[in-house]
């Protein structure tokens, strides 16, 4: 057997394409800050480069010898690190908004929960594999197997949502747990409870933050015209928010898009970079793309991220191991969750997340955790029978 060439090449394609645009998007902004125009393209470049490798690595390894041992590191490692993060002092730790992310080596920064995505998959692949199946069960027989599983998220959405103050990274874990316990025998009837329950968990997060309600807010303030208009004005008038700031970086998200058109205004003629929006080479790297390359250019990409999926699914439906192929559907969840709250965020359908694009966003932990997953992806996929 050999591995899915389709997966390596597009994921090289799509880091390559993170590789430029981090040079193009981000120049005038490494001017700003580090007087160094090149300052973010040589750490993608450099991340990119190792990314690279380290897919085509692990894409070598022997899956029955490697992959639990990997997958069980990553989790074990990374929830360890998410556990005591909060009590580190602020020479180990970068402190933003009074939320620890990241752990401090040298120059570079490590995000935990990056990896700790990719060992949450792993984790449940394996254990579901063990303890779920589909024969018939009571919803009483279902919450008894199930309740260890929501114990553990609920450990790691106070870990996430409450001590690091990022309740997207709590919604991506989220439907990759509920959809993979639904595949592997979860009846409909669990799955809508436990759905709600999770929603109730999330509204009781948002509610309790008020940087999260304040969001929330400017996001509904963003939409409200257009909703509003299709309700009865005394109906509309409960709803209407007016003490919300508009968030800008939906309505430049909007402005670079509008300025690409269909075509681009030409790889590095976009304007939104020019400190109209600041995190256009991480979370909005989709309007800074469509701005420059046109709807056509992120068509492409879509297109990539699209291929990209279908083939994991595609192993994941081949995959004669219960584990390979539960984990290949959490990756897949894995992308094509973040990228759908991150697109949905740009464009001001949801609320902005603050979540990078897998294998495009720059940020060194995102690319070489989704980098790991891909590798692993690889790995297994020498154990399928196209």
């Amino acid at each position: 057997m050999s591995t899915d060439k389709t997966i390596f090449f597009i994921s090289v394609a799509l880091i390559t394409i993170g590789i430029i645009f981090s040079l193009s998007l981000s120049a005038y902004v490494s001017l700003q800050v580090y007087a160094d125009e090149f300052h973010f393209f040589i750490r993608q470049l450099g991340s990119g480069l190792f990314c690279i490798f380290l897919i085509w690595f692990i894409s070598k390894l022997d899956p029955d010898r490697y992959f639990l041992p990997l997958g069980f590191a990553l989790f074990f490692i990374f929830l360890f690190l998410m556990s005591v993060m909060p009590f580190l002092s602020s020479s180990l730790v970068t402190e933003i908004g009074g939320a620890k992310r990241w752990i401090k080596l040298g120059s570079l920064s490590l995000a935990p929960v990056e990896f700790f995505k990719v060992g949450f998959i792993v984790f449940l692949a394996w254990s579901f594999s063990r303890k779920l199946d589909h024969s018939d069960k009571s919803l009483k027989e279902e919450f008894a197997v199930f309740w260890p599983y929501f114990l553990v998220f609920g450990v790691v959405t106070y870990l996430i949502a409450i001590m690091q103050n990022d309740i997207g990274q709590v919604i991506v874990l989220a439907v990759i747990l509920l959809v993979m316990g639904s595949m592997e025998g979860t009846s409909t009837r669990f799955f809508s409870i436990a759905m709600v329950a999770i929603l109730v968990v999330v509204v009781l997060a948002v509610a309790g933050s008020e940087h999260r309600i304040l969001r929330v807010k400017s996001w509904w303030n963003s939409i409200q015209g257009t909703i509003l208009s299709l309700l009865p004005d005394d109906i509309a008038s409960k709803f209407r928010v007016s003490d919300a700031y508009e968030p800008y970086q939906v309505s430049n998200a909007y402005n670079a898009i509008q300025n690409g058109g269909l075509f681009g205004t030409g790889l590095g003629n976009g304007t939104i970079k020019l400190g109209f929006l600041s995190e256009v080479h991480t979370d909005f790297i989709l309007a800074g793309i469509a701005e420059e390359v046109g709807v056509i250019g992120l068509i492409v990409v879509i297109s990539l991220f699209y291929v990209l999926m279908f083939r994991m699914l595609k192993i994941s439906n081949r995959s004669e191991n219960r584990v390979y192929s539960l984990f290949a559907l959490g990756v897949a969840l894995l992308f094509g969750t973040t990228f759908f709250i991150n697109s949905f965020g740009v464009t001001g359908i949801t609320p902005v997340k603050g979540l990078a694009v897998p294998l495009l966003s720059y940020g060194g932990s995102s690319l070489v955790a989704h980098s790991i997953a891909i590798g692993m992806i690889l790995m297994i996929s020498k154990k399928v029978k196209y």
